[in-house]
């Protein structure tokens, strides 16, 4: 029975500790709650003491009016003028009307355009001829010395020539370079003898000087000569 008592005995006073617990939970709610609620009545209070006393500066500002336009002064009233009366109006002259206007006269057929003028320009005028070109200068290839040279060929008779007693005339013809000499000899005519054509082309192209031939401008170009050259014993 005492082990019974004992357990309730202890299990009041757990019960009682949870009583007094809760208890204290809900007094410290309350008190915050009170110093939440005096927080918030002390800021509203002095949020509305501060815009009272923003709206009593605002509305305790002077404004002050400016004063009225004064008023200007009546002019003085006008004195009547004495008006003149008006000057005597002479009737008008009469005006002659015409009875009629004078007919106008109107063509029934409008005739054509005169044709436009034709203007002919005049002629070009004539270009002058061409002057006429200057003389040509060209002019064949001609022998310079003729006698020394052609002398020192028929000096240069062939020996063979010589010792057979052959005589004879060759015809040769020979190019004329710029410079005056003789090249390309050829035989145009024979003399019957071959040691006699020979030597006649070797004595040309050796010993022949010349004029060269010149261009229309005057500058020496190539040209040709012909000759005969004749071989004869005393």
């Amino acid at each position: 029975m005492s082990a019974g008592f004992e357990w309730r005995e202890s299990d009041w006073m757990a019960y009682a500790d949870q009583q007094m617990s809760g208890s204290k939970v809900t007094s410290i709610i309350i008190v915050a709650l009170i110093h939440v609620l005096i927080g918030y009545l002390l800021i509203s209070g002095l949020a509305i003491s501060a815009v009272k006393e923003v709206v009593e500066r605002v509305t305790t500002v002077d404004i002050e009016e400016p004063p009225p336009p004064e008023e200007p002064d009546e002019p003085p009233p006008e004195q009547p003028q004495e008006v003149a009366p008006p000057p005597p109006v002479a009737p008008p002259p009469p005006i002659n009307i015409a009875p009629a206007p004078p007919p106008i006269q109107t063509q029934p057929t409008i005739p054509p355009p005169a044709p436009p003028a034709l203007v002919i320009p005049p002629p070009a005028p004539v270009a002058p001829p061409a002057p006429p070109p200057p003389p040509s200068q060209a002019r064949g290839a001609s022998t310079r010395g003729e006698r020394r040279w052609a002398a020192r060929i028929q000096e240069n008779y062939p020996s063979r020539a010589l010792r057979e007693e052959i005589e004879g005339t060759v015809g040769v013809a020979v190019t004329v370079t710029p410079e005056g000499r003789a090249t390309g000899c050829r035989v145009t005519a024979s003399s019957g003898s071959s040691i006699l054509d020979d030597a006649a082309c070797k004595g040309m192209e050796r010993y022949a000087r010349f004029n060269p031939a010149l261009n229309d401008a005057g500058n020496p170009t190539t040209g040709s000569y012909a000759t005969r050259i004749t071989y004869r014993l005393n």
